[in-house]
């Protein structure tokens, strides 16, 4: 059964609200900054390309969103400031930030770089607390933080040790951040998402395998975008104002059926992180949107 696409949230729900999102000029960041937009939230949005940055603003402007965008690169403090101070300028105030901004690739951990795997952690984790940080004075009182996490370290993961481990700490941050900034009128959440269709995650995660992996889910069918963008919209709606501390899981049921069989071949894994380790010395590390 596909998903039908039909909000079951009014268009106003966020209306007079500012919504920042990390990683928001594609993949799933992108979708959850169009549907917090198409419900009324003035959007900034940000990435490491300005290209995909512009193009995203300027789909926001045709759909009637408000919206504002920077490059940032999130493992920097001061980048990360320097989005936040930038959204409140433009919009006047800040409600609601959504880390979103990811990266990750298939390595068998023998062979992965020691700078592979801290490059990872720090998009993921140290981008998170980067960015939860600079935004907290803007929250304070009324705002909500969504972190974007996964479910890859609710059991093990083939070939993702970096990704798994940065992920585990995300949702920690988001427990943390939950009891400590509860108290300051700031709720914390989580959205954990398994396999989702029309991703780069899906292309360079599981290259041709739609199908497999569309079994091994107990829906049979992987996520829309859409539908993690709806779980998001959730937690930032009022429904949702007794809720911190907690990750939603968004799979499918996907984590209950954990392999006991690596389900590439790792010299397969092996060729494709040599190709991906050739092409990041021109373009930069390799990323997807989880």
């Amino acid at each position: 059964m596909q998903a039908i696409e039909i909000s079951p949230f009014t268009k106003d729900v966020l209306k007079g609200k500012v919504a920042a999102v990390t990683g928001g000029s594609s993949g799933i960041g992108l979708e959850i900054a169009k549907q917090l937009g198409l419900h009324g939230a003035h959007v900034a949005i940000c990435g490491r390309r300005q290209k995909p940055i512009d193009d995203a603003v300027a789909e926001f402007a045709s759909l009637g969103i408000r919206a504002f965008g920077a490059q940032c690169d999130v493992r920097k403090p001061e980048h990360a400031t320097s989005f936040i101070n930038g959204a409140v300028r433009e919009f006047g105030r800040l409600d609601i930030l959504v880390n979103s901004a990811a990266g990750n690739f298939l390595c068998p951990a023998e062979d992965l770089s020691v700078n592979g795997f801290k490059t990872v952690m720090e998009i993921d984790a140290v981008g998170v607390f980067n960015m939860s940080k600079a935004a907290f004075e803007a929250l304070r009182g009324h705002g909500t933080i969504v972190n974007i996490s996964a479910t890859l370290h609710y059991g093990a993961t083939w070939f993702q040790v970096h990704a798994s481990s940065a992920k585990a700490a995300i949702d920690s941050i988001t427990r943390t951040l939950g009891m400590e900034w509860g108290p300051e009128g700031i709720r914390t959440v989580g959205v954990a998402p398994g396999p989702v269709a029309g991703t780069a995650g899906m292309t360079k995660l599981a290259p041709g395998m739609s199908d497999a992996v569309n079994e091994l889910v107990p829906l049979k069918r992987m996520a829309t975008k859409w539908e993690i963008a709806m779980s998001v919209l959730f937690l930032v709606s009022n429904g949702a104002g007794y809720i911190t501390g907690e990750t939603l899981v968004v799979d499918g049921g996907s984590w209950l059926n954990t392999s006991l069989t690596p389900p590439i071949p790792k010299e397969l894994i092996r060729q494709a992180s040599r190709d991906i380790e050739k092409k990041s010395r021109n373009t930069g590390l390799a990323r997807s949107k989880l």
